[in-house]
This record gives C-alpha cells, sequence and structure tokens, in this order.
C-alpha cells in the first residue's frame, strides 16, 4: 500500500508543532500537576481556536470535517510536547461518536460546543475501569448493560482515583441508567463502543510516537553535552547504538500508526487489527525509549528536577489507556488464528 501525507496534512502538522512549542513548555505541563482537575481552561480555548478540538466535527456543526488521518498528525504533536489535556476523549472519540450515534438532537446540542472549546467529553473506556478526564467534563459517554448512555455531568457521580502520572486524572463514575440518556443498544451499542475504543487506541499509539521522539531527541541532547575521559558520551559506540535502537523501533511503529490511521478513518475490515498492531508497536518503542533514556542519562534521569519523567511517566500511562499491550496481543492472535482475516495481511504466503 502506498501512502503519504498531502502538503495541507503537513502544514496541520507543523501548525500545531508550533503552536505546543509556544504555548506548551514544559513548564506549563509541570504546573498543570498542581492545579484542581489538571487542566487549563485558558489553553482549551485556544487549541479551539486553531481547531483542534473539532477536528473530526462536520462543517456544518462549526468543525473542520477532517478524518482520523490528520487528527493523527496533531496527536503524534501532542505527544512530543507532553500535553496531557482531553484531546482523545473530546476530540479523538467522543465527537464522533455523537456524530454517528444517529442522534440529532444529541449531536446539534454537543458538537457545536466540541468545535468551539465549551464542552469536554469523557468516555469509558471498555478495557478499564476509570474513566479519564471524568472530573472536568461536561457531557460523559458510560456503558451499562446493553446501552450506551449520554450522561450529563450533573447526572453522574464522580469519584476522583490516584494516579501514577500527575497529568493523568481518573475517576470511577456510577449513573442512574435512564432511557431518555440512552443513544444505542445491543449490536448498534458494541459497533460504536469498539470504534470508540480504535479511536481512542490509534490516538495514543500516535502520542506514544511523539513522546518517544522526545525521549530521543533529549537523550542526544544530553549525550552531546554530557562528557567522560574529555569526550562526548554520545561518542561512545555503546551509547550511539543504543539510542539509534530506539529509532529504529520507533520508525517501525510509525509505519504501523499510519496504516491504522488510514484503517480507522476508511473502516476497513481489518481496522481493529490494524490498531492494535499500531498500539502495540508504538507501547514497545516508547517504553524502550524510556528505559534507554534513562540509562543514558544515569543518576540525573532519577530527579525530580530533569524533564525526562514527564515523558516517561506519559509512556507508561499511555501504554495502558485503551487496552494494555497484552490486551492487544490477545486480539491480533484471534484475528490470526480464527482466520478473520487472510494470511497476506500478517507478510505470510498462503500454501501452494
Amino acid at each position: 500500500m502506498e501512502f503519504d501525507f498531502t502538503e495541507d496534512q503537513r502544514a496541520l502538522q507543523e501548525a500545531v508543532r508550533d503552536f505546543l512549542k509556544g504555548e506548551c513548555p514544559v513548564e506549563f505541563v509541570r504546573a498543570q500537576w498542581d492545579t484542581e482537575n489538571g487542566r487549563s481552561k485558558e489553553f482549551w480555548a485556544k487549541f479551539a481556536e486553531i481547531g483542534v478540538p473539532g477536528l473530526l466535527v462536520p462543517e456544518e456543526y462549526g468543525g473542520l470535517g477532517m478524518n482520523e488521518v490528520d487528527l493523527t498528525l496533531v496527536m503524534i504533536e501532542i505527544g512530543r510536547a507532553g500535553l496531557a489535556e482531553p484531546v482523545v476523549p473530546t476530540a479523538a472519540v467522543g465527537a464522533p461518536l455523537i456524530r454517528d450515534c444517529g442522534n440529532v438532537a444529541l449531536a446539534s446540542e454537543w458538537l457545536p460546543k466540541i468545535a468551539t472549546g465549551d464542552a469536554i467529553i469523557a468516555v469509558a473506556q471498555p478495557t478499564s475501569p476509570l474513566v479519564p478526564e471524568a472530573e472536568c467534563a461536561d457531557l460523559l459517554i458510560l456503558r451499562s448493560g446493553d446501552g450506551l448512555y449520554a450522561v450529563p455531568a450533573a447526572d453522574a457521580r464522580i469519584t476522583p482515583q490516584k494516579s501514577n502520572d500527575p497529568s493523568q486524572k481518573l475517576a470511577t463514575v456510577e449513573f442512574d441508567a435512564k432511557d431518555d440518556q440512552c443513544i444505542a443498544r445491543g449490536a448498534d451499542a458494541d459497533r460504536l463502543e469498539g470504534m470508540a475504543l480504535d479511536r481512542g487506541a490509534l490516538a495514543a499509539a500516535a502520542q506514544q510516537l511523539g513522546a518517544c521522539d522526545q525521549l530521543i531527541a533529549m537523550s542526544v541532547e544530553y549525550t552531546t553535552e554530557r562528557k567522560q575521559f574529555g569526550v562526548p558520551i554520545g561518542s561512545f559506540q555503546a551509547v550511539k547504538h543504543q539510542v539509534a535502537n530506539i529509532k529504529v523501533a520507533l520508525e517501525y511503529a510509525r509505519s504501523h500508526v499510519d496504516r491504522a490511521a488510514y484503517s480507522v478513518a476508511n473502516d476497513t475490515t481489518s481496522r481493529s487489527v490494524d490498531v492494535s498492531s499500531a498500539k502495540i508497536a508504538a507501547g514497545e518503542a516508547a517504553l524502550q525509549g524510556s528505559s534507554t533514556s534513562l540509562q543514558v542519562h544515569g543518576a540525573l534521569g532519577y530527579t525530580w528536577e530533569q524533564d525526562l519523567h514527564v515523558w516517561m511517566r506519559r509512556a507508561w500511562t499511555l501504554d495502558l489507556a485503551w487496552g494494555e499491550t497484552a490486551w492487544h496481543r490477545e486480539r491480533v492472535a484471534g484475528a490470526l488464528f480464527e482466520d478473520t482475516l487472510p494470511a497476506e495481511h500478517f507478510g505470510f504466503s498462503p500454501p501452494a
């Protein structure tokens, strides 16, 4: 499959990268850890001005009407910046779920608010009992029995939970299932939830690419400046090879994420397997990047003052979000051994 990005898509990615460089330095990321819900209304309003929350919102509702390929490029830059604002549940998962559920009244009420930055959405993950961003959400998409519900925050009972990542706000959520808040049941609910899972996992994988890229950049910078025996430690072959290995893993993962983005945007038959493959590869690259970066930074990497842990924590958190690696391996194995996809899709030649 030939795959490349258009000039407009590259321009979008560069514009978001430049915006985040100016508005989201690491000092800003750290400062959000100490706020009440870890989020900045001022930043979110600026993010809405450049269209990020409304990327997948149709133009008739005030959004940009783009697809998951465009969104993936944006998520890479969000990962590079270490930003933990609720872009995934709101822009990557919540907006298209509301768009696709068939409830015109719900879409008319909430999609314009998402596009303008006036609404934050939280979405329950089928792979976890904890709901990220529930504390700051205006609307929650939750599952109960065979139904999927759109629940205003005022109708939900939200209990904050501890997280190892200070930028990740988690909570358990209870609610009373009401018929007038049900947006889908049975197979329709399963379909929407499955698509939400794939979009969330894709967005997490894309962020892992960005985080890994940043870890490589920090390692190269440090090993160029740090000297032993009168020379930069980056001149030592053993150090070079370790950092090079992260780069190899990153580029391998990038191809999987690109394919998954195409599959989600076009709802291909291999969508879920492609997403799981991307999540696995990107997670392994980011975790390898975390471990190796910590090694090359030495004792300095363990200090609170060194910014390395900002991206390491994001890598660990993203690895668990929207299905951990073991869960996604099981899904790929299921497709492989249950013959739900042809062998050629996995790179195998069919028997003669």
